[in-house]
């Protein structure tokens, strides 16, 4: 059946306060920083869930949602996890990755080891959802394909960081290569596939983070 189509809930805002609110909301994403340097200090469930309940406000292709959020917080899983992730990492910069992104990496000062997977407190495994079970109007068992299930997910992605940003939380965006571990680990179907794996927590006291500068707006924006 199609959707009922309902009035628009939108506010058009004074010019002067649409910058006001653009320019402190860049503010506040500007400070966003990728850390490998977590504290085990335990982090508010309600945090998280309020950051993937706007996260998975996101659009997507024909609304099909296309997004699984896993919060893991036991540590055997996340030891597993990190097990897993190593593994894969340690393949990938001793044998798979070319040497021009093995010398971008070390200006990072990243390697294989993945401590972080087990001291941040909450790994939130974003799965995307490449299909979904249906039965047929004949009764007959078939797939629904998503549509645009990379760009969608990827939207929700950024959002879940920004929200967790807003929210005073530390995070990183980590794929290790294959991520087909995530999926066994965690008892996924086979239509969900590992999309990215977030450590969520508060900074370590000493952590640091590399001295790093962003292209600026001419760079990044043309306008024709």
């Amino acid at each position: 059946m199609p959707y009922t189509f309902v009035p628009l809930d939108f506010e058009r805002l004074p010019v002067e306060e649409s910058r006001t609110r653009v320019r402190a909301f860049r503010d506040l994403v500007r400070r966003r920083r990728s850390i490998r340097d977590f504290s085990p200090d335990p982090v508010p469930l309600d945090l998280v869930d309020a950051a993937i309940e706007a996260a998975a406000s996101a659009p997507s292709g024909a609304n099909r949602q296309p997004w699984r959020f896993i919060v893991v917080r036991d540590p055997e899983t996340k030891r597993r996890i990190r097990e897993g992730a190593e593994a894969e990492e340690h393949e990938f910069y001793e044998r798979k990755a070319p040497p021009e992104w093995l010398a971008d990496l070390a200006l990072l000062g990243t390697d294989w080891r993945k401590p972080f997977l087990e001291t941040a407190p909450v790994l939130v495994v974003i799965f995307a959802i490449d299909w979904e079970p249906e039965t047929r109007p004949d009764g007959t068992e078939g797939r629904h394909k998503g549509y645009y299930v990379q760009e969608s997910v990827g939207i929700a992605a950024g959002m879940l960081l920004t929200a967790l940003h807003s929210a005073g939380l530390a995070t990183l965006t980590h794929t290790p290569s294959p991520m087909g571990f995530l999926g066994r680990i965690l008892g996924r179907p086979r239509n969900e596939r590992p999309f990215l794996l977030i450590p969520v927590g508060y900074p370590a006291p000493d952590a640091t983070v590399p001295d790093i500068d962003k292209k600026p707006l001419d760079e990044v924006r043309e306008i024709r």
